[in-house]
């Protein structure tokens, strides 16, 4: 009779309308091949080809109140095997001063270099420095690794008690740093 609450909260918040923020995404996006997938995925690429990546829609409810938050995905090929899991984050309590690696699952020892690269990148340093995100994760599952990274922007906050959306705009500085920072990335781990 009564749906268990572990059902009410995997249902998706009144007034959440999956694709909308992506359709506002590939605004943010122009220029760059647009394909609608399954769900609230759009995959992005380059003219050339050279650069492929996923836009996921993730919806996070809150009180009176969601949010919908975009991940982009990134997957490339892996020399290695076994399950990796490493997140990244700006190093510096008031500005920032680097980028860290924490390795989160596989062997700290066995990721020396690939953990080096990361780090020591200058192209991928250029893109991270000055780049908003909120969470930056990079995982290996058989032979493929996945960078997932969710920006400060490209997102869309839903009130409902004032009713409002309000969507944060990806500002084009921030858009050619998550390109480049994608590239960068594709580049290191194509070696790993």
């Amino acid at each position: 009779m009564f749906p268990s609450l572990s059902e009410y909260w995997r249902r998706p918040p009144p007034g959440y309308r999956p694709g909308a923020t992506l359709l506002k995404v590939m605004r943010d996006l122009q220029g760059l091949r647009a394909e609608t997938l399954e769900g609230a995925v759009t995959r992005f690429s380059s003219d050339d080809g050279g650069l492929v990546f996923d836009v996921r829609e993730r919806v996070q409810a809150q009180f009176l109140m969601h949010l919908v938050l975009t991940e982009f995905v990134l997957q490339v090929p892996s020399t290695g095997v076994g399950p990796v899991r490493i997140e990244l984050s700006h190093r510096g309590a008031i500005r920032r001063q680097g980028v860290t690696c924490n390795v989160r699952a596989g062997d700290a020892r066995a990721l020396g270099e690939l953990l080096g690269c990361l780090e020591s990148d200058q192209v991928l340093r250029a893109a991270l420095m000055p780049l908003d995100f909120k969470r930056l994760v990079i995982e290996r599952e058989g032979r493929q690794w996945r960078v997932r990274l969710e920006h400060m922007g490209a997102s869309e906050v839903v009130n409902r008690m004032p009713g409002f959306r309000r969507y944060i705009r990806l500002v084009p500085e921030q858009r050619q740093l998550l390109l480049q920072a994608l590239r960068a990335f594709k580049d290191v781990l194509g070696n790993h």
